[in-house]
């Protein structure tokens, strides 16, 4: 909370398995801290009176954000069938929160801000990369006001993606997301969850150099994620969303090295 960050978001299980204590969660941190929190929402095993009476819940509470993602479906139905759901897409999701925004029962004439999530190295489900931008406009024209990226370790591979995004006619600010790596394990796990993410031979060689001294890896993912910060606040991003896992210090780190880094640059 000393850093003053624009927000704080709040992930949900796969199937909606972490339902309510994600709606405890964010309505905790909106009652209980200065921070504004953007809790996250997706469409798997939701019938839409279920989703319109979570928004009534985050309206009243004050909540003015919502991270509006497709979901991961259940681990235990693992053939599970997307034609079953009120909501097939994440566009879906967005169209019925813009609904509920214009219904006025916001206490913010503005209602929700609606984030969505995008995805630099390309979606996993969608190796057509021009049809995948397709897919994030409608995201953007059913009513999304921003963008959230999927974790990325190499800034190129972000700053060709907003490119491409803006050539789509995507105007819509677009935040990197930013994770580091702070054990070995860890980071195989983020190549599970972000089914695929790329790692640079810049950052692995480094790692390579800390072996199996687990200080010295998350020295190098410190370093490694803050380097990337401040290329990409020099290159105009529109802000940047670090995935902590319930983990602060590596980002209370990560913030204080970027403040060396700036001072030294001023």
């Amino acid at each position: 909370e000393p850093l003053e960050p624009s927000f704080v978001s709040v992930t949900y299980g796969a199937g909606g398995t972490t339902r309510e204590a994600t709606h405890d969660l964010v309505v905790r941190i909106r009652q209980t801290t200065a921070i504004p929190p953007v809790p996250h929402l997706t469409c798997v095993g939701h019938t839409e009176e279920e989703i319109d009476t979570i928004l009534q819940r985050y309206a009243e509470a004050g909540v003015s954000n919502i991270l509006a993602l497709r979901g991961d479906p259940p681990r235990d139905r693992p053939d599970y069938d997307w034609s079953d759901s009120e909501f097939r897409h994440a566009a879906d999701l967005v169209r019925f929160i813009h609904r509920f925004n214009e219904s006025g029962r916001h206490p913010d004439p503005r209602g929700f801000g609606i984030g969505v999530a995008g995805f630099p190295e390309g979606h996993p489900a969608t190796p057509n990369r021009l049809l995948e931008l397709q897919h994030l406009k409608q995201k953007v024209e059913a009513g999304a006001d921003y963008i959230c990226t999927q974790l990325f370790f190499d800034n190129h591979d972000f700053l060709d993606f907003r490119d491409r995004c803006r050539l789509t006619g995507i105007e819509v600010p677009i935040i990197a997301g930013i994770m580091p790596v702070t054990s070995l394990s860890g980071m195989e796990r983020m190549a599970e969850l972000a089914a695929g993410a790329r790692f640079p031979a810049k950052l692995l060689r480094a790692l390579d150099r800390a072996g199996d001294d687990a200080a010295a890896v998350a020295r190098v993912g410190v370093h490694y994620a803050a380097q990337q910060c401040v290329e990409l606040l020099d290159e105009g991003v529109d802000g940047i969303h670090f995935y902590t896992l319930n983990k602060s210090q590596a980002t209370r780190d990560i913030y204080g090295n970027m403040g060396m880094a700036v001072s030294r640059g001023a």
